[in-house]
């Protein structure tokens, strides 16, 4: 007497689930394998900051990093780091002057501040400035009496350019936007003051 073995619906249904299961982990681990791979070929990881030369770069050491609430007279202008307002300024394009120790309070979270020669430049290059900068951690502002159209600085760092498609706009963003070399990067470039003239 021969007897047939049958199988347990319930034990091949639970074996199809787990070969389907494992297929589709398989398939899942492949398809983001092949995104990243497809990222980082795509977006070759930015040159290190150190790599970066920015000819006439102007750097400067121990600033101090006081809040005040009184006017600071700084060595550079526009300033690049000190002493500073304890509220600082809404990163964003203004139209006006931005008031010296709020911006700076800005640079001491790692914005960097973009002041232009409005008298210099044609709306059309202040466009193409503002075209040419991150979104975010940015200060784009006319100031009075640059001795360049455009100055451009950060925490201990500034350079000084004739024209918004100079290299050394791209390459001071690169090296100094967000820099961890600024006493608190990271912390809000929102929040704070809204100067006049504010309109992004």
């Amino acid at each position: 007497m021969s007897t047939k073995l049958t199988a347990d619906p319930e034990a091949k249904a639970e074996r199809r689930r787990k070969v389907l299961v494992g297929a589709g982990a398989l398939t899942a681990i492949a398809v983001v394998g092949g995104l990243v791979t497809l990222a980082v070929i795509q977006n070759p990881p930015p040159q290190a900051r150190e790599d970066i030369e920015i000819a006439g770069l102007q750097t400067f050491e121990g600033l101090s990093a006081n809040h005040v609430s009184t006017p600071v007279d700084y060595e550079q202008s526009p300033p690049v780091g000190g002493d500073h307002a304890s509220a600082w300024l809404n990163c964003g394009v203004y139209t006006e002057p931005v008031p010296n120790e709020n911006a700076v309070h800005a640079l001491e979270h790692g914005a960097a501040w973009v002041a232009y020669d409005s008298e210099a430049l044609s709306q059309e290059q202040v466009d193409a400035l503002r075209t040419a900068l991150p979104a975010a951690y940015v200060v784009l502002a006319p100031y009075e009496g640059l001795d360049s159209p455009i100055v451009l600085s950060a925490w201990q760092a500034q350079v000084a350019v004739d024209s918004p498609e100079d290299e050394r706009i791209e390459q001071f963003v690169a090296e100094y936007w967000q820099s961890p070399d600024a006493p608190e990067p990271g912390a809000a470039c929102t929040g704070g003051l809204d100067a006049p003239g504010r309109i992004a």
